[in-house]
């Protein structure tokens, strides 16, 4: 069996960039153009895993990455992983098992995606930063010294950030009527919101190096490549309706009140979550912070303007 790279989350929102960009990154590499790609997911009928699967060199398998123990690894011959495991109070846990199994079967590197850089610390209010954290300590400890990894710290996702701003230009067009603007974003201060597809573009890039010695335990900041306010959206939005809105939420959090009330034997950490855009209403995830690696290797594009634009042709 040929060497194998295992994309985990493949049909996700990071995922699904690695799986467009790694073939072709693949193509042009010294060492790695026998490996196959092997991506996982849990419903491998879905339009969007039967679209990828149709991409070169790429093989799609229906299984729950969680229950990946060391010997499977060896079983598929994999030597290097894309892992991006979902906000869950369980995540360390799942996680953190799946990497001591990668050290036991000989994983050469593993790229994962973490969350906003600002966040990630021990004293996080939200829960999951705190995850991340744990998992970047771990991986940092002398017993982990013989895998490779990469964390990647994006920020939050324009289709976060936007998702609003496009329901409510759709609803105007078609009722003509308005209802509030809301966003978690703040008024006046900057953030800058990167697309999920160019946070995978950059981690395929990374598991395409021939040689990833540079990149070990390596933390990396990805932004988009301008900072957007509040304002500023309002501003896109009545260009797109053509009138002016007239109620505005920034800040605006209280959607998690209905993701934890589905959750109720974990409806205090999902509560907490409301803690996350803290960092960006303080100016701390801006544009300026991007990694410089990030910028050299494979600069995100998508400003603004066109990532509503294209959730508006969705």
């Amino acid at each position: 069996m040929a060497p194998t790279i295992l994309v985990i989350g493949a049909t996700g929102n990071t995922g699904a960039g690695v799986v467009h960009s790694l073939p072709e990154l693949l193509k042009k590499s010294e060492s790695l153009s026998n490996h196959r790609i092997l991506c996982l997911t849990r419903t491998i009928g879905s339009d969007k895993a039967k679209k990828l699967a149709k991409l070169p060199g790429v093989e799609f398998a229906e299984k729950n990455w969680v229950e990946i123990d060391d010997a499977w690894l060896k079983e598929h011959n994999v030597d290097r992983v894309f892992l991006a495991s979902a906000v869950d109070p369980a995540q360390f846990a799942n996680e953190s098992q799946f990497l001591v199994n990668c050290l036991i079967a000989g994983i050469k590197y593993v790229v994962r995606i973490s969350t906003t850089a600002a966040n990630v610390t021990s004293d996080c209010r939200a829960f999951y930063p705190r995850n991340h954290w744990a998992i970047e300590q771990l991986l940092s400890s002398p017993e982990f010294e013989k895998l490779a990894w990469s964390s990647l710290q994006p920020n939050v996702f324009w289709s976060f950030v936007f998702g609003p701003a496009a329901g409510f230009i759709k609803n105007y067009r078609e009722t003509g009527k308005q209802s509030t603007l809301s966003m978690m974003i703040n008024a006046d201060v900057g953030v800058a919101p990167i697309d999920a597809e160019e946070v995978g573009n950059f981690a395929a890039t990374l598991l395409a190096q021939d040689d990833v010695t540079s990149h070990n335990k390596r933390k990396y900041v990805l932004n988009g490549p301008e900072d957007i306010t509040g304002n500023q959206i309002v501003e896109l939005v009545e260009k797109h309706v053509g009138t002016k809105v007239e109620k505005v939420a920034f800040g605006d959090v209280s959607f998690i009140d209905t993701t934890a009330d589905q959750a109720p034997d974990n409806k205090h950490l999902i509560k907490s979550i409301k803690n996350a855009p803290r960092t960006s209403w303080e100016g701390k995830a801006k544009a300026e912070t991007t990694s410089k690696e990030v910028l050299d290797l494979c600069a995100p594009k998508l400003t603004g303007a066109e990532a509503l634009e294209q959730m508006l042709q969705e």
